[in-house]
């Protein structure tokens, strides 16, 4: 989708200008850059112990326990967030819902960071934005901020800056929320994950049999069963990147937001 980006061109040249980072930045020896957190698969964490609903605690939150996950040094712009974004979530009703960011195409990787959320530091101090969008002109490692969170970290005068990002537990309230794209039936079908607490790692439907089935995730951030899933209701089973693991039997076929049984519980 085309954006437009207010605080500055996305499209520069860094100079290997380094962030002031306020969160431990543990460096690669090889490269002498921040690492940056790893996208889903990269953790190993293919294979997790599936337990029953409402949810299951993995050994893959290490990171999160210990506090300190590496921080990502970047430069920030900003952009008037209020349409729906690459991650199709509805656009922001009040300027309280508009600390949202876009990412990088690199980083957005095909829609795997769609409703994470980021703490950002900046020269004014921090602010916690939830990624909603991409942002094509933007360089890894870069944020393209609403123009409300750019202003808790820098001054929107200063057009774009230094930040270090990392990220963290979405601070929501209640059970995770299955979107079922309009125009869905049984023979296709969109399903959308919102109100999450981490980053979503996979969707899988339950056959007849008892057998789950990944469902492939598209770039607008829904997860398309091409061949659709029946008339439903269907049963379901959501994953984090930390290996937790949510079901829920009784989604129904309809585009009314649906909310699942529990939330993905905090890793500490």
């Amino acid at each position: 989708m085309s954006r437009t980006v207010l605080g500055g061109s996305a499209r520069r040249d860094r100079g290997g200008e380094k962030a002031a980072l306020r969160f431990n930045e543990p460096r690669d020896a090889t490269r002498g850059g921040v690492n940056r957190p790893a996208l889903p698969g990269e953790r190993g964490r293919e294979s997790p112990l599936w337990i029953n609903r409402p949810a299951t605690r993995a050994s893959g939150c290490t990171a999160e326990r210990a506090g300190a996950p590496a921080a990502v040094a970047g430069r920030a712009t900003y952009y008037d967030a209020t349409d729906r974004g690459s991650c199709s979530f509805d656009p922001p009703r009040e300027p309280s819902d508009r600390m949202v960011a876009a990412l990088s195409g690199a980083d957005y990787a095909h829609a795997s960071w769609c409703g994470a959320c980021l703490a950002v530091a900046g020269p004014l101090g921090d602010v916690v934005v939830r990624v909603v969008d991409q942002c094509p002109g933007c360089r890894r490692g870069d944020l393209d901020l609403s123009r409300e969170a750019f202003a808790k970290i820098a001054p929107l005068s200063a057009g774009r800056t230094k930040v270090a990002w990392r990220e963290v537990p979405c601070p929501v309230a209640g059970p995770v929320v299955y979107q079922v794209k309009p125009g869905s039936n049984p023979q296709w079908i969109a399903i959308q994950l919102r109100n999450h607490r981490h980053r979503i790692a996979r969707l899988e439907a339950r056959d007849a049999g008892g057998v789950y089935h990944a469902i492939a995730r598209t770039d607008d951030n829904y997860f398309v069963a091409p061949g659709g899933l029946g008339p439903g209701p269907y049963a379901l089973r959501v994953s984090d990147v930390h290996g937790h693991a949510l079901e829920d039997d009784a989604i129904a076929l309809g585009s009314a937001a649906q909310p699942g049984a529990a939330q993905f519980p905090s890793c500490r």
